[in-house]
């Protein structure tokens, strides 16, 4: 495998997107994120692709977060830019909420395979996908309060929402590490599999959603998680708003068109 960080593979109309350095437990080093926004960018924009995988490469872990030698110190300022990656990071803030999804918006969805631990950012990335299919031997947390750091890639925001508040400040505030299947019955997972599945599970579902119409798709996804939150009155509002374009569009006519031929429908995006 290249000695990339962060890989960019296209199959068909799925991405998969690879956090690449299995020596470090992919955790996230400069370069990692800069290329990762990079990829991240390159999804949203390229309309052939329909659904994101993002995994990690080996088989002990999906991510353990910053690299503690090299990004954390170069954030706080014990180490000094060394080279265009450390440069870009510094130049840039917001490449480090694009790379962990922070607020970055794909625009399609994303899901994860978890191949191994889940650890602090690598938590926080899990948590900025939709969907999460995890090896049964992984563990998942938020363990910076560990090390007297703040987990800022958006667990205070995202994991009170995600799983049950006692649950998801137990773990905010202690950095205890949970089970795959912990975290399946907190419901923050929806598949836990053996660890060699892990990978051709995420392609099951991603194939699953790649053959529905992805404007249709794309349209749910947002109106999810935009309405979510909000006065039911207010968010049906907005589910309207996010449904009109959608019964305007080719596929919407194709869709009931081949469900009458009983053929599989052609969607084209438009």
């Amino acid at each position: 495998m290249t000695m990339e960080p962060a890989l960019l593979e296209k199959r068909g109309h799925i991405a998969l997107v690879t956090l690449n350095r299995p020596e470090a437990r992919n955790s996230f080093s400069p370069e990692m994120l800069v290329r990762l926004a990079g990829h991240w960018e390159e999804v949203r924009d390229d309309a052939n692709i329909r659904v994101a995988i993002v995994t990690g490469a080996g088989d002990k872990a999906f991510c353990s977060g910053a690299d503690l030698g090299q990004l954390i110190p170069l954030i706080n300022g014990a180490r000094k830019p060394q080279n265009e990656w450390d440069q870009k990071i510094l130049a840039d803030p917001n490449i480090l909420a694009k790379g962990l999804l922070r607020t970055f918006d794909v625009t399609k969805p994303v899901i994860a395979a978890i191949n191994g631990f889940a650890v602090a950012g690598g938590m926080e990335l899990a948590q900025g996908t939709d969907m999460r299919i995890a090896a049964d031997t992984a563990k998942l947390g938020v363990q910076e309060v560990k090390w007297a750091i703040f987990p800022g890639g958006g667990s205070t925001v995202r994991l009170p929402r995600q799983i049950p508040y006692a649950r998801a400040m137990e773990l905010l505030l202690t950095g205890d590490l949970i089970s795959a299947q912990e975290a399946y019955d907190l419901g923050f997972l929806n598949r836990v599999v053996p660890q060699k599945q892990v990978l051709d599970a995420a392609f099951e579902l991603a194939e699953k959603i790649a053959a529905n119409g992805p404007i249709a798709v794309q349209a749910i996804r947002k109106s999810a998680r935009e309405c979510l939150g909000r006065p039911e009155s207010e968010a049906m509002d907005m589910e309207s708003r996010f449904a009109a374009p959608v019964f305007k569009t080719e596929d919407a006519r194709e869709g009931p068109k081949a469900f009458m031929e009983k053929r599989k429908p052609n969607y084209k995006g438009r």
